[in-house]
């Protein structure tokens, strides 16, 4: 590797473990790197504004917005009250309803915190009141976070589709399986956990009951028909659909359900506009760093050492989504993927995986990322809102761990959990 190479990646590494915020380790180590390898210094400020000149990423600010809109305009509320009729009475039922809400509110927002923040909020005190102990409606809630990241529309999905130039329509419908495959183990450990403990079943609701939950929660169902139906029917794109989602929202929010009063737009726009703020300066900074790496050709080396360990492709597989899971356990999840990008796609290249399916696992590893400490956004959130610390809430993580760790497997090694529904596509 060149000494710029090295210089680079024990710089990043270095400045992580002495605590310096990655969007300022990036930018330090972009201006190292163009000053070492003697480019003209313009190129810091060509490469930074490249990155944020990307249309695609229009759609972030926007499912950041709608996922904000629907938590403050009651959209969030009803679809649990829905999702608690339906699956109640079962075994276990009020731990699946906080699944299912946590399956349409994926399906909404794209954003593991905003799942686990939206969801959590609400259930985790009720599943207290019904026997489940406080830790494991935490934990439940922070597991559903991932949930946002895998179901369409997808944050991280959107993102790598930039990087990797890959169809964000197809990378979105590449996540629905392993979502709909987590939500059902998710269920099933759901069951047991009420089995075992001898949790009490919710008396069966009658239809009058149903009809009237799904009636109050017709417009928070209709949110994602309207988002991913747009999308799939060719209406408009995925950063349109966001725009969309945002407007519904708040139409529905302001004079439908009208939880939302005209007073609390401003401090929720503000809300929203720091969370992309966030975002949008890391991507910015992370993009630089991501093309002085390319120019050194740190990816293809980085692709040699790891061949060089071995030439089976499932022990390559295999190394590739224990690295991810690590870096996704450490790393924020747009800096890492923008780092790695050239990395990983020229390792996907070389033990032959679909540029979709490679996407689809990415996504994936770096959503379990979410709930694993010490970087853990959903993980945070939870402990915020159950008032529980870290250490406690992670505890009661690990069958949802175990879930989810099944998925990335059947990501890595079963090409058609991936691939099925974009084929349909074409």
């Amino acid at each position: 590797m060149s000494e710029i190479g090295v210089v680079l990646i024990v710089g990043l590494f270095v400045l992580l473990l002495l605590g310096v915020p990655i969007a300022f380790t990036l930018g330090l180590l972009t201006a190292v790197g163009i000053w070492m390898a003697d480019y003209n210094p313009m190129i810091l400020a060509q490469r930074l504004i490249a990155g944020s000149t990307i249309t695609s990423l229009l759609a972030i600010p926007g499912f950041i917005l709608v996922g904000d809109l629907m938590s403050a305009g009651g959209l969030s509320k009803r679809l649990v009250r829905v999702a608690s009729v339906c699956f109640g009475h079962l075994t276990g039922g009020l731990s699946m309803s906080t699944v299912a809400a946590g399956t349409f509110f994926g399906a909404i927002t794209g954003s593991a915190p905003a799942t686990t923040a939206a969801v959590g909020s609400v259930m985790i005190d009720e599943l207290e009141k019904r026997g489940y102990s406080r830790g494991y409606g935490a934990a439940l809630s922070t597991s559903i976070g991932p949930l946002g990241q895998m179901i369409p529309p997808s944050i991280p999905m959107i993102i790598w589709g930039v990087l990797a130039e890959e169809s964000i329509s197809k990378l979105f419908l590449a996540g629905v399986v392993p979502g709909l495959i987590a939500a059902a183990g998710f269920c099933v450990v759901s069951y047991v956990y009420a089995r075992r403990l001898g949790i009490a079943r919710e008396k069966r609701p009658g239809v009058r009951e149903i009809l009237a939950a799904i009636r109050e929660g017709i417009w928070a169902l209709l949110a994602p028909v309207v988002i991913l139906g747009g999308i799939y029917g060719s209406v408009f794109t995925p950063t349109e659909a966001a725009m969309v989602g945002a407007l519904y929202s708040l139409v529905i929010g302001l004079f439908i359900y009208k939880d939302l009063q005209w007073k609390s737009l401003i401090p929720l726009f503000i809300k929203s506009m720091r969370t992309t703020t966030v975002i949008m300066f890391i991507i910015v900074v992370a993009y630089g760093f991501a093309w002085i790496i390319a120019s050194e050709q740190i990816p293809s080396q980085v692709t040699q050492v790891l061949l060089s360990i071995t030439s089976n492709p499932f022990l390559i597989l295999l190394l590739l989504n224990i690295m991810l899971l690590v870096l996704g356990a450490v790393m924020d999840t747009v800096s890492a993927m923008v780092i790695l990008s050239g990395v990983l796609t020229a390792v996907g290249t070389q033990v032959g995986l679909d540029p979709v399916q490679l996407g689809a696992m990415v996504v994936i590893n770096f959503a379990v990322g979410m709930i694993t400490p010490p970087l853990g956004y959903s993980l945070f959130v939870a402990s915020t809102i159950s008032g529980l610390s870290i250490e406690k809430v992670a505890r009661n993580l690990w069958p949802f761990f175990l879930v989810l760790i099944g998925v990335v497997a059947l990501t890595a090694y079963v090409p058609a959990v991936t691939l099925w529904l974009p084929g349909l596509l074409g």
